[in-house]
């Protein structure tokens, strides 16, 4: 059975951090793309940082120096790593996991709010 199950969300002030993670089993994780979306109220989910199976990583410019995702293989989990967070990344975060180009899998989702 595929599972994505995120953690770490909560209330935080403006220019904390959180930790996030998501524990994947029930498919190849090793080889899979992982990524970090998010969505906040009134707004459409988009994603915020992505890490291949080699490693490399990308993200999206609003995060680019605050957020770290990073993986571990071994134990099945994608994290994220939230620096100086804003107001504006307030919102649910989900994990998602691609096997391939045409399978996908998503989390149910932790909240983050960060109170100014």
């Amino acid at each position: 059975q595929v599972q994505l199950v995120e953690s770490g969300g909560g209330l935080v002030q403006s220019g904390g951090s959180l930790r996030l993670s998501c524990a994947a089993s029930g498919f190849r994780f090793s080889a899979s793309q992982a990524a970090w979306y998010r969505q906040g109220s009134g707004i459409e989910r988009e994603w915020v940082a992505v890490i291949d199976g080699d490693g490399t990583t990308y993200y999206t410019p609003s995060v680019k120096g605050r957020f770290t995702i990073s993986r571990d293989n071994a134990g099945h989990t994608i994290y994220l790593q939230m620096n100086l967070l804003k107001p504006e990344d307030t919102g649910d975060y989900y994990c998602n996991a691609r096997p391939s180009s045409s399978v996908q899998y998503w989390g149910l989702g932790t909240q983050v709010t960060v109170s100014s």
